[in-house]
């Protein structure tokens, strides 16, 4: 139970920590866009949070008890485009607070249609629900209040998700309150537009959609280097200096300690590790006794390894000795590129059918990665540490295949649109979302499988 436990908590820990950080670059780099972003949280969506709203942002910043990752609400990546947004805004903005059942009366649509529009303009924050405690209404319902307001807006029209916004000029208005714009519909509902993700430019939603993936990459990239420089890598010098000498062995039997250095077998000279491996091979193999010169603090001696006659014997019981180099930020970086590659390399074999299923054999899903992690906190902060930027890079590439939901099929679908210069239905993108969605379960369930083989059974 406890090594269950401890796998589930450092699994949840750095899983979610990992998707946080993950959708603090989607975050990051929407606001410096200025693209207005609603919630930032870290946790699955729920209705019950711990939570601030910035003043200076309007952000909503907090955490929920879903500790399975975080996310974050950029303004315009849902909802669709429709011809009666633009009244549908002006409407609310002349109103300051209106029902959705009066928006479908004057704009002559049903009420679902009506919903849909003041939902879109809801998601763009340009407008948000009402709920009227007078009606049993409460923000933590399912569905939508049955009236929409106003944001706060300062003279320049710019509301709290908006830099710069200054709601103490004459002229700002406070939620719920008309507010006049002096804007035609149309360009009320383009400056509005300019606030969102569906409209800034091609480039600037490719670089808040490759955010994310980037700083998990980023962030692994530091993490290795710094663990290489801080840590060291272990080698074996060019020596035949004993490292460690295993109790009970017949290395201990002929009184051999560590830190002698072997300087011949059976008369024959050694000066490296390989070469004494070499030399005692076949006395090993025969199970024949053999004589050992070595050095200890400067003084010359001898000794005979007593062997079991005519066995056979894998091991003498000695290890070599190891020396530990610190890279310099240049060699420590130049590695951890080369790693890079080679775990970009990797993921993106995922995508091909002839290599599809040699990398889900060798994957693992949450379950490998909680067992993974739980062990390599065990074992210390550098290992930990190891086998975190490792979940984080991959994470960071895979988000990058092209294959909708991820980060690279929403890029896809932006190369598309760039294309063919119209945007993709929403049918075809349901489509694409349908079969990457199916592409996703299948590895999941394959990966699982291999797990719970590997970690559970046994």
């Amino acid at each position: 139970m406890l090594s269950v436990a401890s796998a589930v908590f450092w699994g949840v820990l750095v899983l979610s920590l990992l998707v946080f950080v993950h959708e603090g670059g989607h975050y990051l780099v929407a606001r410096a866009l200025r693209v207005r972003a609603t919630e930032f949280f870290l946790g699955l969506p729920c209705r019950w949070r711990l939570s601030r709203k910035s003043r200076s942002v309007g952000t909503e910043f907090g955490v929920t008890p879903l500790l399975l990752g975080g996310y974050t609400r950029i303004c315009g990546m849902e909802g669709s485009d429709d011809d009666l947004l633009a009244p549908a805004l002006q409407i609310v903005m002349e109103r300051g607070r209106v029902r959705a059942a009066d928006v479908a009366r004057e704009l002559d649509v049903d009420e679902g249609r009506a919903y849909e529009l003041l939902a879109t303009l809801t998601d763009w924050a340009s407008i948000r629900p009402y709920y009227d405690p007078e009606l049993g209404e409460t923000p933590g319902q399912r569905d939508y209040p049955a009236s929409f307001e106003t944001l706060a807006r300062d003279a320049n029209h710019l509301t709290e998700y908006d830099r710069g916004h200054d709601f103490t000029l004459p002229g700002s208005t406070a939620a719920g309150s008309p507010h006049p714009t002096g804007l035609a519909p149309d360009d009320l509902l383009a400056l509005e537009r300019s606030h969102t993700y569906q409209g800034v430019g091609f480039l600037r939603r490719c670089a808040m959609l490759v955010a994310g993936p980037l700083v998990n990459v980023v962030l692994a990239f530091v993490i290795v280097t710094c663990a290489l420089m801080a840590r060291g890598v272990d080698y074996y010098p060019g020596t035949s200096v004993i490292g460690s000498v295993e109790a009970g062995s017949y290395a201990e039997a002929a009184g051999l300690e560590a830190g002698d250095e072997v300087t011949a077998v059976a008369g024959a000279s050694v000066g490296t590790w390989e070469e004494l491996s070499s030399a005692m091979r076949p006395y090993l193999d025969a199970g024949e006794d053999f004589e050992l010169a070595y050095v200890r603090d400067g003084a010359e001696s001898t000794t005979l390894v007593d062997l079991p006659d005519g066995q056979a014997c894998e091991l003498l019981g000695v290890t070599a000795s190891v020396a530990t180099y610190h890279p310099s930020l240049p060699e420590a970086a130049q590695a951890t590129l080369a790693y890079t590659g080679q775990v970009a390399s990797y993921v993106a074999q995922l995508i091909q059918p002839q290599h599809t299923m040699e990398v889900l054999d060798q994957s693992s899903s949450v379950v490998g990665i909680a067992v993974m992690t739980s062990e390599a906190a065990s074992s210390g902060a550098y290992e930990l540490a190891l086998v975190a930027a490792a979940v984080s890079m991959s994470l960071g590439f895979m988000n990058l295949l092209p294959i909708p939901p991820f980060d690279g099929g929403k890029i896809l679908i932006e190369l598309i649109q760039l294309v063919i210069r119209r945007p993709l239905s929403l049918r075809a993108q349901s489509a694409l979302s349908y079969l990457g969605l199916a592409f996703i379960v299948f590895v999941f369930v394959v990966v699982l499988r291999n797990d719970v083989v590997r970690f559970v059974i046994g």
